[in-house]
């Protein structure tokens, strides 16, 4: 008789210290939501009030120029550039390639930079220089043959600043130049033939634009979708990021992978930078062109192909996610694509809707 009490008592502790166990880990979890409930709408609101201080600044779209991309496209650079300037471009975001422009050592070819400024001026259009070791496309860092960034700094850096030197000297009086990008996503290690991250290397280098040039503001560049908060020196003038949002996953699932953040996700970054530095935030690149699967280059991958990445529905929505960050400059990347779609591929779709973006933009 005594027996079944005692175990009918055990067997309710039992599941009573289950209960409050399974009850204790349903009251974390709901805290845990919580959290993240409560961080997520800080950060909607740091976005939407980035938003309302942006309101009145005027929205300007741009892209990035690079004319041996166009030709590697199988495009003439410099039909490419008009065409852009004739649907209402009116700033490029340009580059100075090392290995392109000193041919040899302090020897400097500024041939077609010379172009693309004469054109920009002529059709009074802005022009954000990049400037630097590391810049826009592959293999992002672009040192001359005679130079081996492996070696320490001082066995190569005087060259490189003495060419900057030359770059800046020759273009900071044109009525064309807006800006400098220094450098391009600087201390992003996973991507990019580069070897060198010093920021000692940067200190220096933004302290030599700003010697030769005290009137032109200077933008250093953070990479796709980086988190954590711009600390340390160099402080520039402005900021920018990179916003690709649809890219081949080659790693892991060999699909297309479409980046989850939503726009207010960028305009909380330049939120918090703008609250705790004064700073503006510009998108240097916003993804306009398809990126082909497998290693492939654009020009050996189907226009069909090309439309799972790209089509006109997706340029459109890319426009306006854009806009939907808060962000007021932003330079589109791949509009060298649009012109090679248009012109090889006889498929306009994507240049009608940049033409009607960048038209009424300016109105």
């Amino acid at each position: 008789m005594t027996k079944q009490p005692r175990l009918y008592t055990r067997k309710l502790a039992k599941r009573l210290k289950l209960s409050w166990q399974t009850s204790r880990w349903h009251r974390a979890g709901y805290l845990l939501l919580g959290v993240v409930l409560v961080i997520l709408a800080i950060m909607y609101g740091v976005s939407r009030w980035y938003s309302w201080e942006t309101r009145n600044q005027p929205l300007t779209y741009g892209v990035s120029f690079i004319p041996a991309y166009a030709s590697s496209l199988g495009v003439d650079p410099q039909q490419t550039m008009d065409a852009l300037l004739g649907i209402g471009v009116k700033q490029f975001r340009l580059v100075s390639y090392w290995d392109e422009i000193e041919t040899a050592p302090g020897q400097y070819d500024f041939h077609d930079l010379d172009w693309q400024f004469q054109k920009a001026e002529a059709a009074h259009a802005h022009i954000i220089l990049t400037v630097g070791l590391r810049q826009p496309r592959w293999p992002e860092c672009h040192p001359p043959s005679f130079i081996d960034t492996s070696q320490p700094l001082d066995k190569w850096q005087p060259q490189l600043e003495n060419f900057m030197t030359a770059t800046i000297n020759r273009y900071k009086n044109s009525p064309a130049l807006y800006k400098y990008q220094l450098e391009n996503e600087y201390f992003l290690h996973g991507f990019g033939d580069c070897k060198d991250f010093s920021r000692s290397r940067l200190v220096d280098e933004y302290n030599l634009v700003k010697r030769l040039d005290t009137q032109h503001p200077i933008i250093v560049g953070r990479s796709n979708n980086a988190q954590g908060f711009p600390a340390g020196q160099p402080t520039p003038d402005q900021f920018s990021i990179s916003v690709y949002k649809r890219v081949w996953d080659a790693a892991v699932t060999h699909r297309y992978l479409e980046y989850p953040f939503p726009a207010w996700f960028y305009g909380y970054i330049a939120g918090v930078q703008k609250i705790y530095l004064g700073k503006d935030m510009s998108i240097a690149e916003l993804q306009a062109e398809a990126w082909p699967p497998n290693g492939q280059t654009i020009t050996e991958t189907s226009l069909a192909e090309q439309n799972k990445s790209l089509d006109a529905v997706r340029l459109k929505k890319r426009f306006d996610f854009g806009k939907a960050t808060g962000m007021k400059s932003i330079d589109l990347w791949g509009a060298e694509y649009w012109y090679y779609r248009k012109e090889v591929l006889h498929d306009d779709s994507l240049w009608r809707v940049a033409q009607t973006e960048f038209q009424s933009s300016a109105h």
